[in-house]
């Protein structure tokens, strides 16, 4: 580990000078991904500013019909804030996703936003990295996944990015030269080594997300492992829906370039039914945008189909539960269940979950959230008159003589 002096500020403004006071300072927050690569040497720092502490960091609240959310936001608190269940609940949905529960109660909304891309030839141990020769990102002179490449393909792989890019968010930074708010994508670069465009000192305050009335939104992303793992791909949709065709369409991918990026063209499928054509052009918008490289162990070809069917199964999902839910409580209710889950379930298991979150009962012939897909449920009374049936048990086979071994 290399030798820091860690410092604790009592305001942004304060931060902010420290951070120019001298060279090698870095904030600080959560740390669940800078610790690490201080402790492999990946990435260097003499001082470091601890920034959890700072109030105007803190907090979530509604102004002006908008969410604002504090970088230094727990993604702990950010899953069991109400007024995110209420008002962008595919952020809680997004954040139940990130890695596990103790990453979650360290890890900050503006962490998990600014995280470093990742490569497996840039993520290892200094040994490791001795010995298999450095990367450009680190110390080398040449990309390992693209030798002949001037430029890093390291992946950014955060989950709030996606879903806060979809939800048209807004960011507040401080930085030496004063405060600006900036669209969210603006943050980002297609470079694996440069993918964030601040200013040295820069420091992302918060996040404002719009009222997102009249829209559907999901995230969902593949990994190795169905916790603690970053994504191999992931995909975040946002839509509305005008009778049978889609009126409007967003749809921002992570996992699968340097930067985490809103699928451009899709204004050419607005208006149009989901039918076969539509899914075809969708795919091939998804596939023209994203560029994953042999940056995982997971080839690249497999994670751009993952990304095209994770885009085609979430804006079929959303497109069917933007026409079964009727009215805003009730696609509210349903997401406030979804995003306190980690995992696809439905939420209606006909024992009134719907009714406990939102004070009112299921619609019987609903078809449901963007979660359970073609499921319908019956009414009351029509669950009141099924009665179980008991299977009848299989027949034991019969059983063999034991035979005898010859020795």
């Amino acid at each position: 580990m290399q030798d820091l002096a860690i410092l604790k500020p009592e305001s942004v403004a304060q931060a902010i000078a420290l951070h120019g006071a001298g060279e090698g300072a870095r904030y600080l927050a959560g740390g669940t991904d800078l610790v690490p690569n201080l402790r492999r040497n990946i990435q260097k720092a003499k001082t470091l500013i601890d920034v959890s502490g700072l109030a105007e960091l803190h907090g979530i609240g509604v102004e002006s019909q908008s969410l604002r959310i504090g970088a230094g936001v727990t993604l702990e608190d950010l899953c069991a804030s109400e007024a995110v269940r209420r008002q962008a609940p595919l952020l809680a949905q997004a954040a139940s996703q990130v890695a596990g529960p103790t990453h979650r109660a360290a890890g900050t909304v503006g962490g998990n936003l600014m995280q470093d891309t990742r490569c497996y030839f840039y993520n290892q141990s200094d040994f490791w990295r001795t010995a298999n020769e450095y990367c450009m990102k680190c110390e080398g002179d040449t990309c390992r996944v693209a030798p002949k490449s001037d430029r890093c393909y390291a992946c950014y792989s955060g989950d709030l990015a996606p879903a806060l890019l979809v939800l048209g968010a807004e960011v507040d930074i401080s930085g030496p030269t004063g405060n600006r708010r900036e669209p969210l994508a603006a943050l980002f670069a297609d470079d694996g080594m440069r993918h964030l465009k601040l200013a040295p000192g820069d420091l992302l305050v918060s996040v404002d997300v719009p009222s997102q009335a009249g829209w559907s939104a999901g995230y969902e992303k593949v990994r190795m492992r169905g916790a603690i793992d970053f994504p191999l791909a992931g995909i975040a949709v946002a839509l509305k829906r005008d009778g049978g065709r889609i009126a409007a369409l967003r749809i921002a991918c992570t996992g699968v370039n340097s930067y985490p990026g809103l699928v451009p063209g899709l204004d050419a499928l607005c208006g149009k039914a989901p039918d076969d054509a539509f899914f075809a052009a969708l795919d091939k918008a998804v596939r023209k945008e994203i560029q994953p490289m042999e940056s995982t162990l997971t080839a690249a070809g497999y994670r751009r189909r993952v990304a095209g069917g994770l885009a085609r199964r979430l804006v079929e999902r959303l497109f069917e539960a933007a026409g079964a839910c009727s009215g805003s409580f009730r696609g509210r209710a349903c997401w406030t269940r979804i995003a306190t889950m980690s995992a696809w379930s439905c939420p209606h298991d006909l024992n009134g979950i719907c009714q406990k979150v939102a004070g009112a009962a299921c619609d019987p012939g609903m078809r449901g959230c963007v979660l359970h897909g073609k499921v319908r449920f019956a009414s009351a009374e029509k669950q009141a008159e099924r009665k179980p049936v008991k299977a009848e048990p299989a027949a034991k086979p019969a059983s063999s003589p034991k035979r005898r071994l010859p020795f």
